[in-house]
């Protein structure tokens, strides 16, 4: 077992206690902005969904019920603008980090192949290449990128942590690229309803991917626009072959959705209105944050869309984290997500109105 985890990373998040019992100690408690973990409530009509389905005493599939498949294949007709997405193009997953963490592995990925992801990035797409045994490569731009044994591609818009978002010229050119090469390509859209600033695009959209799903997946969460990350509710969408693949192999490691949370997934598909309602929170949130940062004497990179503000005083990320908790205040540094975010730190919207207020006035 220890050969396996010994190709991992120290876990990331256990640095930060330190910072957190500082920042614990504030008289008026601490202000936790480093996790993006939802803190709103579950919407009623989801809540609701999930009880309704309580009495599941049966396993269920892995493909999940007619009923998800037809919610999955309708949202991303009617939100990501796909064409012709049949119940072949799409998969339920048991949240999206457990699928970035062993799709290298799924997809028999090992010694000698390459996965790439961006240089400022969600640190699971590295330990999914680690725990196959593959060589994790970060880029700039995927096009400079060397094709050989280059196996799968992962994109990131928007981005976790900076809020970059790649439009559709972007997105265009990276994935004729990676079909040109016989690259696979997995875009991790987990904010797209997220955008601020820009207004984030599928590599699904036909004008991105000319109405072909070949050698395109996409990857989609409820933790953030519906606050289901305790459901562990997520799908892919794309390419039959790949995902029907991947279905085979689930089948026989047991990666179920439980049956409440599939229903659960359906309310929350069927629903704009909750999704708006959240989206104003993050929204005022982010307006009062960045004021309060900017004002504190901090720059703001990117940062148009996703949950995140991405923060520097040109100092060293973990300077900056002491310093905030010093006031209470707990953000996440840079470095979690690659050495070139050593200079930053990623501040998550996911906090109460009142504890924004409350980081707002010690900024103040």
């Amino acid at each position: 077992m220890s050969a396996v985890s010994s190709r991992l990373p120290v876990f990331p998040w256990d640095k930060l206690e330190p910072y957190k019992a500082t920042a614990s100690a504030h008289p008026d408690g601490i202000v936790d902005l480093s996790v993006g973990t939802p803190v709103d409530p579950v919407p009623e009509l989801i809540q609701r969904a999930l009880v309704g389905a309580a009495n599941s005493p049966g396993y269920p599939t892995v493909w999940g019920t007619a009923e998800l498949r037809d919610a999955l294949t309708g949202w991303a007709e009617r939100r990501l603008g796909a064409r012709d997405v049949a119940h072949t193009n799409v998969l339920p997953v048991v949240g999206s980090k457990e699928l970035v963490a062993w799709l290298p592995t799924q997809l028999g990925l090992g010694a000698g192949d390459r996965v790439a992801y961006p240089r400022l990035a969600y640190p699971t797409y590295e330990v999914g290449a680690r725990l196959c045994g593959a060589e994790p490569v970060s880029y700039e731009d995927p096009t400079e990128l060397d094709p050989a044994g280059l196996k799968l591609l992962w994109l990131n818009s928007p981005s976790n942590p900076t809020g970059r978002v790649l439009d559709k010229a972007e997105l265009t050119r990276i994935v004729a690229w990676a079909r040109e090469h016989g690259v696979l390509l997995f875009s991790d859209e987990c904010y797209l309803e997220l955008g601020w600033e820009a207004e984030p695009v599928s590599v699904l959209h036909p004008d991105v991917c000319g109405g072909s799903y070949e050698g395109v997946v996409a990857v989609h969460s409820l933790s953030k626009r519906s606050n289901l990350a305790g459901y562990r509710a997520a799908f892919l969408a794309g390419d039959a072959a790949v995902l029907g693949e991947l279905l085979q192999i689930r089948k026989h490691g047991g990666m179920m959705t439980p049956a409440p949370v599939q229903a659960a997934t359906v309310a929350a598909l069927g629903d704009d209105t909750h999704v708006a309602e959240q989206r104003a929170r993050y929204a005022a949130r982010r307006t009062a944050l960045r004021a309060a940062l900017e004002g504190h004497g901090f720059r703001i990179e990117h940062s148009e869309a996703s949950l995140y503000l991405w923060a520097t005083r040109d100092e060293p990320c973990w300077r900056t984290v002491a310093h905030l908790a010093q006031l209470g205040i707990l953000v996440a540094p840079g470095d979690f997500y690659g050495p070139a975010g050593e200079s930053f730190v990623r501040v998550a919207l996911t906090a109460t109105d009142e504890r924004v207020e409350a980081a707002v006035k010690r900024l103040g």
